[in-house]
């Protein structure tokens, strides 16, 4: 099957300013807060809190990964000590606390390491009874943001919104159940990959995560223009 790569993003800040349409109604509210996961999220989320009016800051996971098979999640860790299991994974293989304290163990160390790269002494960001717009630049498997979504709803926000500006169709569908909202910009098919739909899909370093979360400290003027676009968009990218 061909690809359209018409389609593509030109890079994260594009891709941000696109997904922020489809966000227009959550725009000059009090209680929205946007969070990015790190590192690829934060410019693409950078352009939504932009548009949106909104504080924007970053939610930090770390998937657990099963021994040998790093790539199934048997659980993750997020800012501000929370931890996720997933029992299905856990119980199916086996597999015992001591391990799963072993992994969490060293995949603390990395959280510990980006929360000082990132928050200095600030807290996390406090979400309970506030809108979140959980952002990403796409998703594949959809594991890691799922490990933070799951970890946010114990903190209990009003509403928990799910943003990507790209993902395959089949993997927004099965975040209906998992979220009170899922927003995919773009659903290419065939799919592929997440960095095939960005015609700069370069890593983001820690230094421009720290740059954008500083600037977003100062917000400019919002630009309207986005947000009375995607007012008058059909919600044929929204995926509730």
């Amino acid at each position: 099957m061909k690809v359209d790569l018409t389609q593509q993003f030109r890079d994260r800040h594009e891709a941000g300013r696109v997904l922020a349409r489809d966000l227009a109604e959550y725009a000059g509210r009090n209680d929205v807060i946007v969070l990015a996961l790190p590192r690829g999220g934060v410019p693409v989320a950078y352009e939504v809190a932009r548009a949106l009016g909104a504080p924007l800051d970053v939610f930090i996971v770390r998937k657990l990964g099963v021994p040998g098979h790093e790539e199934l999640a048997m659980g993750a860790i997020a800012s501000g000590g929370v931890r996720v299991l997933n029992p299905s994974v856990t119980r199916q293989l086996g597999i015992p606390e001591s391990v799963i304290d072993q992994v969490a163990r060293a995949e603390e160390e990395e959280l510990r390491r980006r929360e000082r790269e990132y928050h200095g002494d600030r807290p996390p960001p406090d979400v309970r009874g506030r809108v979140v717009v959980l952002v990403d630049d796409g998703l594949a498997t959809g594991s890691t943001m799922r490990a933070a979504a799951s970890a946010l709803r114990q903190q209990k926000p009003a509403e928990l919104i799910v943003a990507v500006p790209v993902a395959s169709e089949e993997t927004c569908e099965e975040f209906r159940s998992e979220v009170d909202r899922i927003v995919c910009a773009r659903t290419p098919d065939p799919f592929y990959s997440v960095g095939l739909w960005y015609h700069d899909f370069n890593q983001t370093t820690d230094d421009e995560v720290r740059e954008l979360l500083r600037r977003a400290e100062a917000p400019a003027p919002r630009d309207p223009a986005p947000a009375a676009e995607g007012a008058a968009i059909a919600r044929r990218s929204t995926w509730r």
